[in-house]
């Protein structure tokens, strides 16, 4: 499990953007005890140094214009509200791997889980050690069944009143009542969706670090996993941390939807791609990301998922451990995910075979970069193939197994260890 250094946020320093979109920059004492002010070359006028609130994540609802600004530049949204694609796809793929890009999540579900209890309530509850954890970090945890069969990845930060929960637009409504069905009556926890309260941003690409640096936000750049800072855009409470659900690589931006279209224009101003939900999902498969209802279901369990790096071993009991730990102990995973580059286009679902046996099932397909490109996620049992391996998918397509990065950067954590 991935954790991070604890930043102790003091002050707002102001700060500003071509667009007029005022950032106020939070600053650390650190062990000197000394706030030393950071200022953008770029003009504007009025901006001082105001005295942080202590922050809480819990802003009114506001109508926001970010689906009007990014209408009126081309984007096809959905009738639910997701940006479907900028008609730029290729391009924004391109990006990922030579610049930068950014893309609306705010479909993806946020959960505020607060009260004094709520550190050892997700202690519990998921697979992560939080105990360990301290404000200003993060890490990703899983949510799984009492025999650990997969129901969503999130990605934690904790805040200072709060930890706030990143998950599936799929799964959001379930795991927050399934979190409010386990608080007891002694337990002071409270579990609140703010999905419609908040938006959230990525980016993606190598990059992304330039503009950070931009923006005057570089105090975050080469931060570990997770780290997050909060910051105050015309006085908006805005959260921006290392990762960005794909990647640990790339940064997530929090913030209020009332301040959602200026952050937008602000991120485009400084040479960033747009990218929709197409590209995107395009993307998780091409990088391994495993998804609910496609990979993380009832059928395959947690380390079938290869989800490693979001597993304690040695924090003690919680939901779906005991049988964590007795198919680690018995070398029990029977199959696991890769990456399949394919010949042909091929339905999920689709049976993997190899020398006409039955060894897997495919999860997920997309076309590649180039269109006669074609990837696909699957489950293989782990005796019948490895990188390199070729099998058949379907109606003789011709499959060859490969490591895909997210999956590749996951690790089994040693028993020793303390996280």
């Amino acid at each position: 499990m991935a954790t991070t250094t604890a930043t102790s946020v003091t002050h707002l320093v102001a700060v500003s953007t071509t667009l007029g979109c005022c950032i106020f920059q939070s600053e650390s004492f650190w062990t000197t005890l000394k706030m030393k002010k950071k200022k953008l070359s770029l003009k504007m006028s009025g901006a001082r140094p105001i005295a942080a609130l202590p922050f809480d994540l819990s802003p009114p609802p506001i109508d926001h214009d970010l689906l009007e600004t990014v209408k009126s530049v081309g984007a096809e949204i959905s009738d639910d509200g997701v940006i479907e694609t900028f008609n730029n796809d290729d391009d924004a793929l391109d990006a990922v791997d030579n610049g930068v890009v950014v893309v609306d999540l705010s479909n993806f579900g946020r959960i505020r889980v607060s009260g004094d209890d709520r550190i050892p309530f997700l202690h519990n509850q998921t697979t992560a050690n939080f105990e360990n954890l301290r404000q200003g970090q993060g890490c990703d945890t899983v949510f799984v069944s009492p025999t650990a069969r997969t129901i969503d990845i999130a990605h934690a930060w904790i805040m200072k009143n709060a930890i706030m929960l990143v998950v599936s637009p799929l799964t959001c409504g379930s795991i927050t009542d399934m979190l409010n069905k386990y608080i007891f009556f002694a337990d002071k926890v409270e579990i609140q969706n703010i999905t419609k309260q908040t938006c959230l941003f990525v980016l993606v690409g190598p990059k992304s670090n330039q503009v950070m640096e931009n923006l005057n936000l570089s105090d975050l750049v080469g931060q570990a996993y997770g780290t997050h800072r909060h910051y105050s855009v015309n006085g908006m409470p805005i959260t921006v941390g290392v990762g960005n659900i794909i990647s640990e690589e790339g940064f997530s931006l929090l913030m209020s939807p009332a301040i959602a279209g200026s952050v937008w224009k602000t991120l485009l101003s400084q040479g960033v791609n747009p990218m929709g939900s197409n590209a995107w999902e395009k993307l998780r498969i091409i990088q391994g990301r495993p998804a609910p209802g496609k990979e993380l279901t009832n059928e395959f369990n947690v380390l079938e998922a290869s989800l490693w790096n979001s597993i304690s071993l040695n924090k003690g009991c919680y939901k779906g451990q005991e049988t964590i730990s007795r198919l680690i102990t018995y070398d029990g995973v029977k199959q696991r995910l890769w990456g399949i580059c394919l010949s042909a286009p091929a339905e999920p679902g689709s049976l993997i075979m190899v020398d006409g046996k039955k060894v897997g099932k495919l999860t997920s397909y997309t076309t590649g970069r180039k269109e006669s490109d074609h990837f696909g996620l699957g489950y293989i049992k782990r005796k019948a193939a490895l990188a390199g391996d070729t099998v058949v998918v379907g109606d003789n397509i011709t499959g060859t197994v490969v490591e895909v990065p997210f999956l590749a950067r996951q690790s089994p954590p040693l028993k020793s260890s303390s996280s």
